[in-house]
């Protein structure tokens, strides 16, 4: 008999289903993937098997009993946990406190705090979460704030943990301990739920997974006998297309953008230097940590941070006390890493972020005016041409999937025919197709003689669409490669800032 079984969940926002006639079900002892694009309705189902959403229609089964959750006070004391992919966390408690906060416990307070304390320390060091109860919380690492969230449901005891995209926040190593930590769960019972669309994490770590695709439930299989190519066909319904990048010489080419010596302040204090020429229909890659000094070198070269020396050329034209809107208008486009924080204004619609650009903002302005019917009609287009699912013009962004907002960003950077993009952790936290649809723009826009500087931790993704490699190692440029001569170990090892020797410049 499974732990959980949900049958023909049925949900719906505004007329519109988020899940339809979904089937789940999960067995004690595995770690179940769920697999979808954004906006699948992953987060969704599990929210309605936490309490955080009530479903419209069909059945939830827990060890063989029909149940309805009201609130997640429910679902935990069904023994239910959910790690959300923003954490639920108060900076300014202490790692006990965030634990124990809303319990009730017996004996006096001191006592108590006490033994709840030394309980949660030998929670942490049973599953080598190296985490200590009385640290606040606010001092902590995002990885490490993970854990607290995930040591919360293992002090209420939960059998069935629900984790949304958890692997989003940690690097490879910390991915790995988390697995490491799933599977001493799973022998001793538990069920783990995994929400993802990481194909490759799924087929490493995970029993079996269910598919979900625009919020039906396509097929719940083994992992040990299906591959990556059958994953991704089911969970976006069609083959993914390799994206093809055509080599090209630019040697000959002049410099579209020149950074000459150009000095940032990076967070701590240290200062940063860099020497970079970009050329026309190139795309030069900076691969490196994250950390070693990627935003503040782009935050600075945008104009968002004072620069402490040097110059900043963008077609012959010295922008380096430019603004920000100045160096737009030059011709910049810039995609942050975080969308939510720098791109959109989550309660606008998409035809309002669309005019978040001055280059843009002339072609559907008169005057001081906004012409609403042009407004429109570009939203339309760009909506139709790139392919992005909404439920209006006027949906507010933050209802819209993370691929669907990421697309809208691209989409004002690339309609006022930029002469350079600045592309940062453009696909971060997007699946395949998303991820895809962002590759293939980037190549796009690339043959037609705009010039990009894509800045990125993941290391494949430079190397795919990269005419040459920048290494970036405490706020320097250890080196810049051709892609055609490049060698892994090498950018490697330029990486972890050990310089090497005959690197292609």
């Amino acid at each position: 008999m499974p732990v959980l079984e949900m049958k023909d969940i049925c949900k719906s926002f505004f007329g519109t289903y988020a899940n339809r006639d979904v089937c789940l079900e999960v067995r004690e002892g595995e770690i179940h993937a769920l697999l979808g694009e954004n906006g699948a309705g992953k987060t969704t189902l599990m929210n309605i098997l936490y309490g955080m959403y009530q479903k419209d229609a069909g059945s939830i089964t827990i060890d063989g009993h029909e149940i309805v959750f009201k609130s997640p006070k429910d679902a935990i004391a069904r023994h239910i946990g959910m790690v959300h992919q923003h954490f639920t966390l108060v900076p300014t408690l202490t790692v006990q406190q965030n634990i124990t906060l809303g319990l009730r416990d017996s004996g006096y307070p001191f006592s108590r705090e006490r033994a709840r304390c030394e309980h949660i320390d030998r929670l942490s060091d049973s599953y080598g979460l190296k985490t200590h109860s009385r640290t606040l919380v606010k001092k902590l690492s995002v990885g490490e704030m993970q854990r607290v969230e995930i040591l919360k449901l293992l002090y209420r005891k939960a059998k069935i943990l629900i984790l949304d995209e958890p692997t989003a926040v940690l690097t490879p190593q910390e991915s790995d301990h988390l697995f490491a930590m799933f599977k001493q769960l799973k022998a001793e019972g538990c069920s783990i739920i995994v929400i993802t669309h990481h194909i490759q994490e799924v087929l490493d770590h995970c029993d079996r997974v269910t598919v979900l695709r625009d919020g039906c439930s396509i097929s719940t299989v083994e992992t040990k006998g299906i591959d990556a190519k059958q994953l991704s066909t089911m969970m976006i319904g069609r083959e993914l297309v390799p994206v093809a990048r055509e080599r090209q010489n630019h040697h000959m080419d002049a410099p579209v953008l020149e950074l000459v010596d150009f000095g940032f302040k990076r967070n701590g204090g240290k200062v940063g230097s860099v020497n970079l020429s970009l050329k026309q229909s190139e795309i030069l890659g900076i691969a490196g940590v994250d950390g070693n000094g990627q935003k503040e070198l782009l935050e600075t070269l945008m104009g968002l941070r004072h620069h402490e020396k040097g110059k900043v050329v963008c077609c012959q034209q010295d922008i380096s006390n430019a603004s920000t809107a100045e160096r737009r208008l030059a011709g910049i486009g810039y995609i942050s890493d975080d969308r939510h924080r720098d791109s959109l204004v989550l309660d606008m619609g998409i035809a309002e972020n669309l005019l978040l650009r001055p280059a843009q903002s002339t072609t559907t302005t008169q005057g001081r005016m906004v012409n609403k019917q042009c407004m429109l009609e570009q939203a339309t287009r760009v909506v139709k041409e790139f392919s992005i699912k909404s439920h209006g013009l006027q949906e507010p962004m933050r209802f819209l999937s993370g691929g669907n907002q990421q697309k809208l960003v691209l989409a004002r950077e690339f309609i006022g025919s930029p002469k350079v993009i600045i592309a940062f952790q453009p696909t971060r936290g997007l699946d395949i197709g998303a991820t895809e649809f962002v590759h293939n723009q980037l190549l796009a826009m690339r043959s037609a003689g705009c010039a990009t500087l894509l800045v990125s931790t993941n290391l494949e993704e430079i190397l795919l669409l990269s005419d040459r490699i920048a290494v970036i190692h405490e706020g320097s440029i250890m080196d810049t490669i051709e892609n055609k001569a490049v060698d892994i170990t090498r950018i490697g090892l330029l990486m972890a800032g050990v310089k090497t020797e005959g690197a292609a410049r």
